[in-house]
């Protein structure tokens, strides 16, 4: 997708992975700011989609892993030479199950778990998964599926996120 198809406010979502031994889920893309390093697997909302759908789909999408939310690890925000309104939502996610990973050829080099050590001693290791690695878990935030803010809104899915 082209930036004028996405305008000039940008909504993409990130996620992070982590296995039961405490690995990462880590990519290496072959494009934009970001190819060649270490990084998680991240991609644009979907006009049809909830964050948290858009996140569980491009996990989905670049590695084969299905997961779900844990939460919300941070937002990350910016703009780009005065234009582009850039901003991501970072979230927890926990692996459902055992499962091999597919990487997404076309759009990856690789796609692997990787201890937090080995990505803080690898120079490719890009300076979001850095920041991450020195966050506690304590402070995710929590989604709650089940609140109706009224039917005169018409949402057809609707989440808070705290």
């Amino acid at each position: 997708m082209t930036s004028k198809k996405r305008g000039n406010v940008w909504l993409a979502v990130a996620g992070l992975v982590v296995n039961e031994t405490g690995d990462w889920l880590v990519v290496k893309k072959k494009y934009g700011g970001l190819k060649g390093k270490w990084s998680i697997p991240a991609g644009f909302v979907q006009e049809n989609e909830t964050i948290d759908e858009a996140v569980i789909r491009e996990v989905k999408e670049e590695t084969g892993i299905m997961c779900k939310v844990q939460g919300v690890l941070g937002i990350r925000s910016g703009v780009i030479k005065n234009e582009i309104s850039d901003n991501m939502i970072i979230f927890s996610l926990k692996m459902v199950g055992e499962q091999e990973i597919i990487t997404q050829e076309e759009e990856l080099y690789e796609a692997v778990f990787k201890s937090p050590e080995q990505l803080k001693v690898d120079d490719q290791t890009s300076v979001l998964l850095r920041y991450y690695m020195e966050m506690q878990e304590n402070q995710l935030t929590s989604m709650n599926e089940t609140i109706n803010p009224g039917d005169q809104f018409g949402y057809t899915s609707y989440k808070l996120f705290y």
